[in-house]
């Protein structure tokens, strides 16, 4: 599948995880996942460290979560990758979207490995200008 019909399949969606997600409203963690929210899509915020986002339970891992999302968006970096490539690829999710700079040629290979569509773009852009 050629990357703009991969976009648009992610896109239509409905439910992701947002892995990294951060309280910080400066943070292209936070900005993602309230573009997704904006966008009427149900979705997960992942990161250890926080117990909330915004008032919303914020899960420790994939594995936490009450339903395993079609998508994960990756905003961690490429060292931290692998754990949650693994993760995901365990749990059967379809689909990882790396946002820039969360992803190197080692971690796409793998999702590819373990199954997953995977997408190297910024979902911000995709979704404000299609």
């Amino acid at each position: 599948m050629n990357q703009k019909a991969l976009t648009k399949a992610m896109l239509e969606a409905e439910t992701w995880a947002v892995v990294g997600v951060s309280a910080n409203p400066e943070k292209n963690g936070n900005r993602i996942y309230q573009t997704l929210k904006r966008h009427g899509y149900r979705v997960y915020a992942v990161n250890p460290t926080h117990s909330a986002i915004d008032g919303e339970p914020c899960y420790p891992d994939l594995s936490s979560l009450p339903e395993r999302p079609e998508v994960v968006n990756m905003v961690v970096s490429p060292e931290h990758g692998i754990e949650i490539v693994e993760e995901a690829g365990r749990l059967g999710i379809p689909c990882i979207w790396f946002q820039p700079g969360t992803h190197e040629p080692d971690l796409f290979r793998r999702a590819e490995e373990l199954g997953m569509q995977a997408l190297r773009h910024c979902v911000m852009m995709a979704l404000e200008h299609p």
